[in-house]
């Protein structure tokens, strides 16, 4: 058995072992989890769980290198033509969905602030791009404020999305977004 490889077996003991990272997360941050709590959590011997990872650092920067690469080909593969709201926010909500219980830990007390700030530099640079490209914006001057009301404004909708059980669709998210970005409060209006 090529124990790195993708057969399902593999794929559902690396799945158990996140689910478990997961759990262990939203109690405490990384610096106190154990490699034995997350098998004992999940029910598999300690020799597995070495199969994959040297140790829980290295488990949770797999993940987080796999996490920003799908989220970087999100980002990457949506051009924005004006459409609204942009196929990238659907996209982008689908994936945050897809991923919620690990959204939740990364944002919060126990996350990790690199992986978050890696994701928000990301955003930044697409946002410049198309900023500039769409709007024909000639100067970037108040481009960082733009940013950083934008980016905690996604990350505070975010959360509240979260928490509230996700019970909006990505496409209704993408669009309550597009509103508020383009029309601020008027959106409210509605």
């Amino acid at each position: 058995m090529n124990p790195k490889g993708t057969n399902r077996s593999v794929k559902r003991t690396k799945e158990k072992l996140r689910n478990g990272l997961v759990e262990l997360l939203q109690q405490k941050p990384a610096n106190n989890i154990t490699v034995r709590e997350i098998a004992d959590l999940v029910d598999i011997n300690r020799g597995t769980f070495y199969l994959y990872y040297k140790d829980v650092y290295d488990m949770i920067e797999q993940i987080e290198t796999e996490m920003f690469e799908e989220f970087n080909e999100i980002v990457k593969l949506n051009a924005l033509e004006g459409e609204a709201p942009p196929p990238v926010m659907t996209d982008v909500f689908s994936f945050l969905k897809d991923n919620a219980d690990l959204c939740m830990v990364l944002i919060g007390p126990n996350g990790d602030l690199a992986f978050v700030n890696k994701l928000k530099g990301l955003v930044r640079d697409r946002c410049l791009y198309y900023w500039t490209k769409i709007y024909n914006a000639k100067s970037t001057k108040y481009f960082e404020y733009f940013y950083a009301f934008f980016i905690y404004g996604c990350i505070g909708m975010l959360e509240a999305w979260l928490k509230n059980g996700m019970k909006e669709t990505p496409e209704e998210m993408a669009d309550i977004l597009d509103k508020m970005i383009m029309n601020g409060v008027k959106a409210l209006e509605e």
